[in-house]
């Protein structure tokens, strides 16, 4: 890494070098939970989707969805201060925002930025000069490398296929650019920075959760992504200091979450878990014993049909212990309360779980194990093990004392300090405590 990015934050900020997601990491549950500083259990984003018992459907994620303020929502309509919030997701952009008062912009499927209100001036042209159109057939290169050294992967254009070059744009450093390049537009030609109440700008960098997906935590491609968003947070900085200038700005560095290993082929079969097989063996169980039926399964959560019975945690419990007979399955945690595990990670199950939205049981797979999406590669993301519960946290600039904190810290601890910071109410369901020993 270079000197003035990562590094910056790492040895002149406040870096929390022990700080847990305790609960399931699925990214816009993260998001609500950053900006909520309340678990699951609270803010009601259990996933980035779930299944509605009334609609019998989907319900992705939303800022409607929502059953907590947020600190940008309190930031926003609380004061004069100007929320902004730059994402690769419109969906992830209102869910942190919480609010239609903060300017929420977003990739479209195109690579072109939009907006909630009124598009400024400036947009367009910035969209025409950042246009993913003019990277058909870019290579993306580790910087430095010889002129005829191999690309890590060459962004190849289609035009019967042209959604998989967007795919490839989006989840590459180029996408990635275009987002704090966008954030740097917002800060000069908006101003930031320069009136007397707070201003509060959020980058959702997305292009390292999209090639997650794909790659797993540990990969060339992964290793370069961060060395990007090195750079990015060093041209970053240097902006920040002229403007709004050294000793006027604090900057956070944090994530939603985690990602595992990308299964190795020879154990893919075994690690790759097929949920709708497994749905089925638990409903043959149940009907095997008359207990029931699974009316669905979204992982990780199983949805019950327990009409027709007085007990319906009976049902669950049978459930869960139908499902431990799998290879694959690890634990599970009820509607109820019952849980396969009675130390650290029921509370993290307990924090995981809204009794309306995650259905009847909570499952939890093997370290490692990912649920399968049907194209034979890849992770999935959402489980409550280190590697997904694990995330940075680095507190740089005005009112910080530089130091390592090494005590364990937890992500919901964040809105508050944050809130303490700008003076600004706490969100409505906040679950962690002002992070004191970083504040000067």
């Amino acid at each position: 890494m270079g000197a003035g990015g990562i590094r910056v934050l790492l040895t002149k900020g406040a870096w929390f070098s022990e700080c847990s997601h305790l609960a399931s990491g699925f990214t816009a549950t993260g998001l609500a939970t950053l900006s909520t500083g309340a678990w699951p259990a609270q803010h009601g984003i259990v996933a980035d989707s779930w299944y509605d018992r009334v609609s019998k459907s989907r319900v992705t994620a939303s800022n409607e969805a929502l059953l907590a303020t947020t600190l940008m929502a309190e930031m926003a309509e609380g004061s004069h201060a100007r929320v902004s919030v730059v994402s690769m997701n419109s969906g992830h952009a209102r869910v942190f925002a919480g609010s239609a008062r903060a300017n929420s912009y977003w990739m479209d499927e195109r690579g072109q930025f939009q907006c909630n209100g009124e598009p400024p001036e400036w947009l367009k042209p910035f969209n025409d000069r950042v246009s993913p159109e003019k990277l058909r057939g870019a290579r993306w290169n580790v910087p430095g490398a010889r002129a005829d050294a191999p690309p890590l992967r060459t962004l190849l254009y289609d035009g019967a296929h042209p959604d998989q070059f967007f795919d490839l744009y989006r989840a590459s450093p180029f996408a990635q650019d275009a987002q704090f390049e966008l954030a740097s537009e917002l800060i000069a030609r908006e101003g930031l920075g320069q009136q007397a109440a707070p201003d509060v700008l959020c980058i959702l960098a997305g292009s390292t959760e999209l090639l997650g997906y794909e790659t797993g935590a540990r990969s060339a491609l992964m290793d370069q992504m961060v060395l990007g968003l090195d750079r990015r947070l060093e041209a970053l900085l240097a902006q920040l200091k002229t403007s709004p200038g050294e000793g006027a700005y604090s900057l956070v560095l944090t994530a939603a979450h985690g990602a595992p290993d990308l299964p190795a082929e020879h154990s893919r079969a075994r690690m790759a878990v097929d949920g709708e097989a497994l749905a089925r063996r638990i409903d043959s169980s149940l009907k095997e014993h008359g207990l029931g039926r699974v009316e669905k399964y979204l992982y990780p959560f199983l949805y019950l049909d327990s009409s027709g019975f007085r007990d319906a945690e009976e049902i669950r419990r049978a459930a869960g212990r139908a499902a431990l007979e799998h290879s694959a399955v690890a634990g599970y945690y009820t509607a109820g309360g019952d849980s396969s595990a009675a130390n650290e990670w029921q509370r993290r199950f307990r924090n995981s779980f809204h009794p309306k939205r995650s259905g009847d049981v909570m499952l939890s797979y093997l370290p490692g194990y990912v649920e399968e999406f049907g194209q034979k590669r890849g992770i999935s993301y959402g489980s409550l093990y280190n590697y997904d519960a694990r995330v940075p946290l680095c507190i740089y600039g005005a009112g910080i004392r530089p130091g390592v904190i090494d005590r364990a810290v937890e992500s919901v601890d964040l809105a508050p300090t944050l809130a303490h910071l700008m003076g600004a109410p706490a969100p409505s369901s906040t679950m962690g405590r002002v992070l004191v020993e970083a504040l000067a």
